[in-house]
């Protein structure tokens, strides 16, 4: 696996994702999610909701202790909550969302948890995934777990020597050791695997795509939750994004599955929503088909034509008085040690200036995009976004809301946000999320390219998941059985 940062396995403020594959068998949680991202008991064997919703009890398990042999209580659950919620005062932690979900927990015993809700959700119970610490040792740099596998040696930026844990609340798996190796290279990570020095690698490199053909190899592709977008300014300086008819030519413009071919080497899960496709919560349209000849009439509709007969057939309009030629800038930012997104931004200029849509990419920093973004100074942006566990893209589509980058107003929007908001059943919160979906296509504040992917490239088959995601990319080999 790669890593290059880690120094301590406390979950609660991870230093890397993948890593998180590790922590999440060394510590247990309230809930997991299955296949088909439905919650299920974990630590909670049960769960009841108050009349309004907006008062959770959760009932522990009685079999559950930490690796250190302790029992695991209610006043466990509710110390790593409070740290949770502490750290997100400070803008920290993997699970800050909790923050805007949970007014207050208490433990009326060691195996009853109380949560009272900010308001009637039904999301709520996807936000307690997080993982469980002993109450004195929330803030421990390696704080003891309760999951299936236990820390047996850990030299940071070396190796992870995990053994099962016999004592676990489930049956344990028959893998009774994992010794993960630690690379801070690419090209070390598959030399390794090339010969046979490990038995499996974890990798996002688009490079590892070339295992997935092999004869000896099984190649695991696994959703990350990074959600790539094409970020639209639909408050340009210019006032040529405004128009709905423009941002939807340039949906229509794009070959998405050919940007996804060409430059991740198809190591992504193609979405057109803000929405994973093929689960419960994922809306199809056939609004997001490509069609270049579609964008051109659209561009059309919006008055853009070729006045000047340009040999590129870039488009234009009067405006003002004045001829405007259809020119957009494109901002890019770029990965530490991969140019796929840069590769990705180029193949969109191309794309776009065949339906007469002059692009030009810049490629800027990290820090630059964000300020950028922040700022409402960009036209396109190429821009991920790191998705929560709960299925509410609020954040990005709100009016308002912080990281709504693309200025993007609508009332039916926020009307429909406010009601998933307020759906404390899963019926309602899946029928709301669809609705959202359809306005989303309707209004097409910006492009959804696809969710990045990473790989598991390894000889044994080790888990029969279905959907094998973050953070948990390894589910399935705690309860691994030969038999």
């Amino acid at each position: 696996m790669f890593s290059s940062k880690t120094t301590y396995l406390n979950p609660l403020q991870a230093q890397e994702r993948d890593f998180q594959a590790l922590t999440s068998l060394i510590y247990d949680s309230l809930i997991t999610l299955d296949d088909d991202y439905m919650p299920q008991s974990a630590i909670a064997e049960e769960w009841v909701k108050s009349n309004d919703a907006r008062k959770w009890t959760f009932y522990l398990r009685e079999d559950v202790t930490f690796h250190d042999g302790t029992p695991l209580t209610a006043y466990d659950v509710k110390a790593t909550m409070d740290e949770i919620l502490r750290l997100a005062q400070e803008g920290k932690g993997q699970y800050s969302s909790l923050q805007y979900l949970i007014e207050s927990v208490t433990a009326t015993d060691a195996k009853t948890l109380n949560i009272v809700s900010k308001r009637a959700y039904y999301g709520l119970i996807y936000a307690m995934t997080f993982p469980i610490l002993p109450m004195n040792q929330v803030q421990a740099e390696n704080p003891a777990g309760s999951g299936p596998y236990q820390v047996s040696a850990f030299a940071p930026g070396d190796y992870l020597y995990l053994t099962v844990n016999d004592n676990w609340w489930q049956t344990p798996s028959d893998i009774r050791h994992l010794n993960v190796v630690f690379t801070n290279q690419t090209r070390s990570l598959i030399g390794l695997y090339e010969n046979n020095e490990v038995d499996a690698a974890i990798t996002r490199s688009a490079s590892a795509a070339q295992f997935a053909r092999g004869t000896t190899s099984v190649s695991l592709s696994y959703r990350t939750q990074q959600l790539e977008t094409l970020m639209i300014n639909n408050k340009d300086y210019a006032g040529y994004l405004s128009d709905v008819n423009v941002r939807k030519a340039i949906r229509y413009a794009l070959n998405i599955d050919q940007i996804a071919q060409n430059a991740y080497q198809d190591m992504v899960t193609r979405t057109d929503t803000p929405m994973p496709a093929g689960t419960w919560m994922y809306q199809d349209s056939d609004a997001f088909a490509y069609n270049p000849e579609k964008a051109r009439e659209l561009l059309a509709e919006a008055g853009w034509v070729d006045m000047d007969n340009d040999p590129n057939r870039i488009l234009n309009k009067v405006i003002d008085g004045k001829v405007k030629n259809l020119h957009l800038r494109l901002l890019v930012y770029e990965e530490q040690s991969n140019s796929v997104r840069v590769e990705a931004a180029n193949q969109i200029a191309d794309m776009l200036l065949q339906v007469g849509i002059e692009v030009k990419v810049e490629s800027i920093t990290f820090s630059e995009a964000a300020s950028k973004l922040k700022a409402g100074s960009y036209d396109l942006c190429l821009a991920a976004f790191q998705m929560d566990s709960v299925p509410d893209p609020g954040f990005i589509l709100m009016s308002g809301n912080t990281h709504n980058y693309s200025r993007y107003r609508s009332e039916k929007m926020d009307e429909l946000f406010k009601e998933l908001r307020a759906a404390s059943e899963f019926e309602a919160y899946n029928s709301l999320l669809h609705q959202i979906q359809t306005q989303f296509a309707q209004d097409c504040p910006f492009v959804c390219l696809y969710y990045r992917t990473g790989a598991i490239m390894t000889r044994k088959l080790f888990t029969f998941a279905r959907d094998v995601r973050e953070p948990n990319i390894l589910r399935g080999i705690e309860s691994y059985q030969r038999n």
